[in-house]
């Protein structure tokens, strides 16, 4: 969000208490729902000029937002930062608004959303909306075994300067870039709310024989060059500790990859696993022997 809450409200940086007051009484008067009767684009211009002077009518958050410009005082203030402690229906009575309330059927009130997933009652004198604690996000280095299988892990946090240490279930399946949340175990509201969350990020760590793409795995098994032309059965290792045969058939080039279904990494839904590819290498000696050589010599006379 960008805002230039001075050309919201037509004034100049330098603007007075007094300037601030006129400009939005004179706007508000133009702009407010009970005189625009239903009009959404008017709502909008109404919601800005409204957040506008709710920023600038209060010495310490004009400070923050001359300071830091709009940019930054949003990275430090959200929607609900900068309506607290703003009273709507002392405004509204004291710019002749006939104590703020909006029409809007039997309530007297309209409810408008700032963002954020909080509304405010205009009119009310009263915010319906309790602050939410910031989430955090923990990045945990797992094994591809424990990525397998599921772990537990005691992870330690910090709220306020203080260390809680928090023992998680990790269950299988959680992949690099996946995220488990935890409700309510993020920082605490400053203002009397809930909690945030914590979510627990994943980054496998490097295997010395698997790659992983996804819930895929990769691995490399070399060949005789033997054994590429004439077929073979080799043994492959999962990440289950198991070992698996796979027939390479004759004539196999270098590069090929083979698919072993569902010997990959479970989902973490659904109970699906992803497949194990091989990838075939085909060793080509640099040297030979002479016996080896008299025979590739033989092989290449009859045109192999």
């Amino acid at each position: 969000m960008s805002e230039d809450y001075y050309k919201i409200l037509g004034l100049k940086k330098d603007a007075s208490e007094g300037e601030i007051k006129k400009a939005y009484r004179k706007l508000a008067m133009k702009y407010h729902p009970d005189h625009t009767k239903g009009d959404k684009s008017a709502e909008e211009k109404f919601k800005k000029i409204s957040e506008a002077y709710a920023v600038l009518s209060d010495k310490e958050k004009r400070k923050e937002y001359d300071t830091f410009g709009s940019e930054g005082f949003h990275q430090r203030f959200s929607q609900e930062d900068i309506f607290r402690g703003f009273d709507f229906g002392d405004i509204f009575r004291e710019f002749g608004f006939g104590g703020g309330d909006f029409s809007s059927g039997r309530s007297g009130r309209t409810r408008f959303s700032f963002g954020g997933g909080q509304g405010y009652n205009f009119g009310g004198g009263q915010q319906q909306a309790r602050v939410k604690g910031s989430d955090l996000v923990y990045e945990l280095p797992l094994t591809l075994q424990e990525v397998a299988t599921g772990t537990s892990k005691i992870i330690t946090l910090q709220h306020q300067g203080e260390s809680e240490n928090l023992t998680v279930k990790i269950p299988a399946g959680l992949i690099t870039g996946k995220k488990l949340r935890l409700a309510g175990k993020g920082n605490p509201s400053p203002y009397g709310g809930p909690s945030g969350d914590l979510y627990i990020k994943s980054q496998v760590l490097n295997h010395p024989l698997f790659s992983t793409e996804n819930h895929d795995l990769y691995l490399n098994r070399e060949l005789k060059v033997s054994e590429a032309i004439l077929g073979t059965t080799i043994a492959v290792p999962t990440v289950a500790d198991k070992q698996l045969s796979l027939k390479i058939p004759p004539g196999t080039k270098h590069g090929t990859k083979m698919r072993l279904p569902g010997h990959g990494l479970p989902a973490m839904k659904g109970g699906l696993k992803g497949d194990l590819f091989v990838r075939i290498i085909i060793n080509v000696p640099k040297q030979l022997n002479e016996e080896q050589k008299k025979l590739v010599e033989e092989l290449a006379a009859t045109g192999l």
